[in-house]
C-alpha cells in the first residue's frame, strides 16, 4: 500500500484538526471549577498548587480545624473564600524597627 504526498498531507491536517479540538475541550474543563451558590469550589491539587504546599500540610490544616473543607460524593472540596481567610489569618504583621536611642 502506497500513500501519495496529498493524501498523507490531507489526512495529517485532519488528526491535527481533531487533537486542537480536543486540546480546546481539556484546557475548558479544567478552568472550569466546580461553584455552589456562587461561591467557587477548589479541590485538594488546586489548593496545593495555589499555597505550595504538600498533601499533609492541608491534611493538618483540615484536621487542626484550620481550613474547613466539604465532601462531595467523596471528594473533598474548599472554598476560596475559606482559602483567602486562612492566608489572612497565617498573615504576619512585620514589626517596625525601633530605632535606638541617640545619645544626647
Amino acid at each position: 500500500m502506497n500513500i501519495d504526498r496529498m493524501e498523507f498531507t490531507a489526512w495529517m491536517d485532519r488528526i491535527m484538526e481533531r487533537f486542537d479540538i480536543l486540546m480546546e475541550a481539556v484546557s475548558t474543563s479544567k478552568n472550569q471549577h466546580t461553584a455552589v451558590d456562587g461561591e467557587e469550589l477548589l479541590d485538594n491539587q488546586d489548593i496545593m498548587q495555589m499555597l505550595k504546599i504538600s498533601p499533609r500540610s492541608l491534611q493538618r490544616y483540615r484536621s487542626s480545624g484550620k481550613l474547613p473543607y466539604y465532601t462531595i460524593s467523596g471528594k473533598i472540596y474548599y472554598k476560596l473564600s475559606d482559602i483567602h481567610q486562612l492566608v489572612r489569618e497565617s498573615f504576619i504583621a512585620p514589626v517596625p524597627k525601633k530605632k535606638p536611642a541617640s545619645d544626647k
